[in-house]
Formats: structure tokens, sequence, C-alpha cells
């Protein structure tokens, strides 16, 4: 397919494909135009697109950018969320349902939204009813991003599992992971931040027929390094992004160099 805007670097590493921009803004509108085609191609020959999406700043002008192009087979889409805090109140804007509502699903208008419901009693019945929204069918894409840590979703290095035999659990977020949400400026302090989460697994992640992975700004420079040239094991959960056939990896300079 015909590049939109011009990496300053691309490579392969292992089966992933790196592709670096000089702006947060050229790599999250390279990263649209690229999930848009995907979505275009799976029009012509599917009823249904699932797609699964992260929630986090680092997101932003990667969805920007694809609320912009016109013409996409929203009303085809089946969306699902990645994660989800436990014990934040009903309505808190740091709820990863409510930043993927306002920031996505309300401007487009997706045929489904599936949202992760915190607020249940029992969070275990919870990851059962979404495994089993999950399950139906095959994802086609996922958009994802890449945590302080070396986190993808919610699994964070303790709890990072290749081969979960879960779809969706219930995990205790590491210290690293907590911080980071403080220096995104989405809590005041670190003991705002929530303790324990919703989390698709990593298995459920990478078996989706595309990832698209959005990763900017320099706080990711030590995970984007470690995803790259560090060994694909669980102490940075994205490494296992190296063995997708079928994923790309954007990141803007900042994140690089």
């Amino acid at each position: 397919m015909k590049q939109f805007i011009q990496p300053i670097e691309k490579k392969k590493v292992d089966q992933l494909e790196l592709q670096v921009f000089e702006t947060r803004g050229d790599m999250g509108a390279q990263a649209a135009h690229d999930v848009a085609a995907y979505m275009k191609e799976l029009d012509q020959k599917q009823e249904r697109i699932r797609m699964i999406f992260a929630s986090a700043p680092s997101q932003n002008e990667f969805l920007q950018a694809l609320i912009a192009i016109p013409n996409l087979p929203w009303n085809k889409v089946e969306a699902f969320h990645m994660d989800e805090y436990i014990g934040l109140e009903e309505g808190a804007p740091q709820l990863f349902s409510n930043y993927i509502r306002t920031h996505l699903f309300d401007l487009v208008k997706p045929a489904k939204v599936y949202f992760i419901n915190p607020q249940v009693t029992d969070p275990q019945e919870e990851c059962q009813r979404y495994s089993q929204l999950l399950q139906e069918e095959k994802i086609d894409i996922v958009c994802l991003g890449i945590g302080e840590n070396g986190h993808i979703a919610f699994n964070d290095p303790p709890v990072a599992d290749f081969n979960d035999l879960e779809v969706v659990k219930v995990v205790e977020l590491e210290q690293a992971c907590r911080q980071q949400q403080v220096n995104d400026q989405c809590f005041p302090n670190i003991e705002a931040v929530p303790t324990h989460a919703i989390t698709l697994t990593i298995p459920t992640i990478v078996g989706a027929s595309r990832l698209f992975c959005i990763v900017p700004g320099p706080t990711k420079k030590i995970a984007v390094e470690q995803t790259l040239e560090g060994p694909i094991h669980t102490q940075c959960p994205a490494s296992i992004l190296r063995q997708h056939p079928n994923c790309i990896l954007y990141v803007d300079k900042d994140a690089r160099r």
C-alpha cells in the first residue's frame, strides 16, 4: 500500500514492522491511514468488523486522525476496549470506558460497543461475560499502546503470561504502571490510582488478525527499546509483538532516539 507519510526510519525486527515519525501528529496520521485502509478492505468481504481499542493519552493523535477519515464502515464495527479500573465511581473521567466513548465511539457511532463494567459486585463474573463476547468471533483489528513498564493493556510484567488460559482477568497493577497514570496527568497522585483492574490477556490481544501499536513520547523510550532489542520475555510484555505476523509499531522520534 502506498505510504501516506514518509517515516524517518522503517525496519523489521523479527516479524514486527517499526515505523518512526518526525512528530506525534505524523505518527497518528499514518497509523489512522493504515487502520482505515484495512477497515475498508474488510468492508468488502465481511459483514462485521471486530475491533479493540486502547484508552490512553498516547492514542490521542491517532484517534483524532481516524475520526477525520470519511466513509469508514463504522456501521459494521463491533468495538471493545482493552481494560478498565476497578474501584472508581461510575462516571469518573479516568475510567477508560469514558475516555474511549468521548474520544471515539460517541463521534463515529459503531454498530455495537461493548464496555467492561467495573461496577459489578463480582469482577470475575464480568470477566466471564466480556470473555464470551470476545470469543463469539475472531478479532480483526487491535489498536494498542505500550506502557512505560512495557505492558500491553494492563498486563504488567508481574502478571503477564504469553500462554494465559484466560481471555479476560483481574490483575493487581504494578507500582510503575500506577505511576504512569500520574505521569500522564490522569490522577493527581499515586494514592488516587486504583490498585486493581480488569484486562484482556496477552493471548487475546495477539490473537487478532492485525495489530496497530501507537507509542509516542520520551517516557516510552526505554519500553520501546526493550520491546525491539531485549529478549522476548514477560519482563517486557510488549516484546511478544515481535512474534506477531501482522503488527506495525508506530513511534515518534522522541520515543526512539
